[in-house]
């Protein structure tokens, strides 16, 4: 009675193994017939081959390593810099050392954190192997190689615009004054395409590496820095340069706010959804910088968070920042807010970077009286 039925699913079974032996074929028959063209060649063209070869592998082994080992990952970094044992203020002079005044925590946050995505990591977004993807495919379309990238693209946006900051009001008085030159360098720089490799086709013809642009910034970064605590430099911590400071903090939380929402909406496929990891990672990236940022931003402007009573909000944002980061689950989900085996962890991180924009909100609100 039940052999009609063995048969059918036999069949069903049979006509699948099938297609994904015919799908395997075809992606494998290049490769094949390549090497059995090699093979019947003289040693010259074996020998480029082979080349060819040991340097594929040897890139996609570099950028696999890349994405696997964070170096210098540490959600408590903030902490070891102390900037609440820092006395002297951005540009104010040192007492009892003439001709020395005090550096921007500000920047100095900036440099370290392109420091640590360019020079204690590699770049992942300019690699040849990442730009490439899986046959043709983006990895942020896969569930591999793509979190690290994400989450450098998320601290290198809070980066830029504390560079254009810095650019635009910390570093000169009230806007009349020139712009400094090593920040204006600094900003064109970080503002460099994110992903350009040695050779680009659009547009096309050589380019300079991503990574280099950027540890031209740390250059010009620290030079300003420099210049600022021989007291040849400005810095400007004044309460209205400290609110638009804010404001473009909280707009770019506001816009992965909104990323996170559409992911959440355009998906409800929990642990096989293939864009929640970036875009969970992408927002860790700008957690993890902005709370190294916010506490610099703290020791620069400390006078004015003293003097508008922002110290508790302060605290309270801080430490809203530091919990966000305790979030790293080993498989990013997608599902719905109250599901048991697929949560939704973008739910969860929009729900604390929400609750972090709210207390800058609250600190804006305060300055702007």
């Amino acid at each position: 009675m039940l052999d009609p039925v063995v048969r059918f699913f036999e069949r069903i079974f049979d006509a699948i193994g099938r297609f994904i032996g015919y799908i395997v074929a075809a992606i494998l028959w290049p490769f094949v017939a390549l090497t059995t063209w090699v093979r019947k060649r003289g040693f010259i063209i074996k020998g480029v081959f082979s080349l060819i070869i040991i340097g594929i592998v040897a890139s996609y082994g570099y950028m696999i390593y890349q994405t696997q080992f964070w170096r210098g990952f540490n959600p408590d970094y903030a902490t070891t810099y102390a900037f609440d044992q820092r006395t002297t203020k951005p540009g104010q002079p040192t007492p009892g050392a003439e001709g020395q005044c005090g550096p921007s925590a500000i920047v100095e946050m900036a440099a370290d954190l392109t420091d640590f995505n360019v020079n204690q990591n590699g770049w992942v977004p300019s690699m040849l192997p990442y730009k490439l993807g899986f046959f043709g495919i983006d990895w942020k379309y896969t569930p591999y190689f793509d979190n690290k990238a994400a989450f450098q693209l998320g601290v290198h946006e809070m980066v830029r615009r504390s560079n254009f900051e810095a650019k635009e009001r910390l570093g000169r008085v009230r806007g009349t004054s020139q712009i400094d030159q090593n920040l204006q360098n600094a900003h064109q720089n970080s503002n460099y395409n994110e992903n350009y490799w040695y050779f680009e086709l659009s547009p096309f013809g050589p380019k300079t590496p991503t990574p280099s642009e950027y540890r031209s910034s740390i250059n010009n970064l620290k030079a300003f820095n420099t210049r600022l605590a021989s007291c040849d430099a400005l810095f400007d911590p004044r309460a209205d340069n400290l609110l638009r400071f804010l404001d473009q903090m909280a707009n770019a939380l506001g816009s992965t706010s909104d990323i996170l929402g559409d992911q959440m909406e355009a998906s409800n496929a929990g642990w096989f959804d293939l864009r929640a990891d970036d875009r969970f990672w992408f927002t860790y990236g700008q957690l993890y910088a902005l709370n190294g940022i916010m506490a610099a931003a703290r020791a620069d402007f400390g006078d004015v968070i003293e003097e508008r009573n922002l110290t508790a909000v302060w605290n309270k944002m801080q430490a809203e920042l530091r919990s966000t980061l305790e979030i790293d689950p080993l498989i990013v989900s997608n599902g719905s807010e109250s599901a048991f085996m697929m949560p939704s962890h973008l739910a969860t991180m929009g729900f604390y970077l929400l609750r972090v924009r709210t207390n800058m909100a609250e600190m804006r609100d305060i300055l702007d009286r």
